[in-house]
């Protein structure tokens, strides 16, 4: 109809009202600029936004004759790193020698003892009771040996003159030698009493550190149980099990290089006891070495005992010359006017300075500094 094609035309010709364009552009904007930054996260990913280097080695650098240093060959002692445990030699256990309640304890783990410094005090007033009563035992048969001792003179006087029998001064010297035997055995028991009065008070036998301690006043100590462990920090030395077939080619007073993990350290150790039979589990010998100074070294402490093992032939480079890509090494090396890029794999430190090469080089080859690849 008229009326309906009016409208149509109308709603053609009339102009979009605001709000219902920004609703349109919001349905289209959104998502185009969502494609537009991840199609940017792309291409920077891929490296569109920084300088491409082709594919290959680049230019080597020249090299110089002064500049290199061969590879050499050396024959070294090689030796075998051996797991070892620091000890003490002079380490003791602190135990009671009576049954005594503990009054009191002078020290705690770490601490540093002296020689003959009390340690640990027990109850001790049974003990003083009992060396109190042989004290009294002695004066009792002492007053009565004088009194035999009189008796005996007498009766050998009276003797002498006749006036008594021979069976009066037999009993008057028995009776005198019985109270003499009566002192004696009093007498130890005074020093038995004072004795097990020495028992109650715990000193250290030796200079050193307490290591730990398993008893606290007012508990029982028994014979034989542990209350405190020492030892002394200047008689550390390090043990280790070696495999028999290294253990016999050591020697008493033979200095060996130990290894500390904990602190770095390497220090010398010389060999003072070879246990003189092996380990049928393991087929090893007990090997104990001294060391001096031990410094931060405690016993339990983990280390590594340098063993000799014979000679090898070993290719060496300078350590400087090695450059590390994390687990990878790699040496520049030249050859006439070029220069080669090489990866190696390295070893141990066998010299200060000197670093075996176990492949990727051969002997007489020339090692460039890593300044020239700069």
């Amino acid at each position: 109809c008229s009326s309906c094609r009016w409208f149509t035309c109308w709603y053609m010709t009339e102009p979009a009202r605001p709000d219902a364009m920004s609703n349109a552009m919001k349905k289209w904007i959104i998502p185009v600029a969502a494609i537009v930054v991840l199609l940017v996260i792309i291409a920077w990913m891929a490296g569109a936004f920084h300088q491409r280097i082709e594919p290959g080695l680049g230019d080597a650098p020249k090299s110089t004759v002064e500049s290199a240093v061969p590879v050499l060959r050396e024959d070294l002692l090689v030796t075998e790193s051996v797991p070892a445990s620091i000890g003490a030699r002079e380490a003791t256990t602190i135990s009671s020698r009576t049954l005594a309640r503990i009054t009191q304890i002078t020290v705690r783990a770490g601490d540093t003892v002296n020689k003959d410094q009390l340690l640990i005090e027990l109850e001790r007033s049974d003990v003083e009771s009992r060396l109190q009563q042989a004290n009294e035992q002695v004066r009792g048969i002492a007053a009565r040996l004088r009194e035999a001792k009189q008796n005996l003179s007498r009766a050998e006087e009276l003797y002498g003159q006749k006036l008594v029998a021979a069976a009066t001064l037999d009993e008057a010297r028995a009776n005198h030698d019985s109270l003499v035997a009566d002192l004696a055995t009093a007498e130890q028991a005074v020093k038995e009493a004072q004795t097990a009065l020495s028992y109650t008070r715990i000193q250290s036998p030796i200079d050193g550190r307490v290591v730990e301690r398993f008893a606290e006043p007012g508990d029982t100590a028994s014979p034989g149980d542990k209350l405190l462990t020492l030892y002394n920090p200047l008689s550390m030395r390090i043990e280790a099990a070696v495999r028999e077939e290294l253990a016999l080619s050591l020697a008493i007073g033979q200095e060996l290089q130990v290894e500390i993990p904990a602190t770095g350290a390497r220090i010398r150790a010389r060999i003072e006891e070879l246990v003189p039979a092996a380990d049928p589990g393991s087929r090893s010998f007990m090997v104990k070495a001294q060391i001096g100074d031990s410094g931060q070294l405690m016993p339990g402490m983990y280390a590594r005992m340098m063993v000799p093992a014979g000679e090898r032939s070993m290719l060496l480079v300078p350590a400087e010359r090695i450059l590390h890509y994390g687990q990878l090494d790699l040496v520049w090396v030249g050859e006439g006017e070029a220069v080669e890029r090489r990866f190696i794999r390295s070893g141990r430190e066998v010299r200060p300075g000197m670093i075996e090469v176990i492949a990727g080089l051969e002997e007489g080859e020339l090692v460039l500094p890593p300044e020239i690849t700069k």
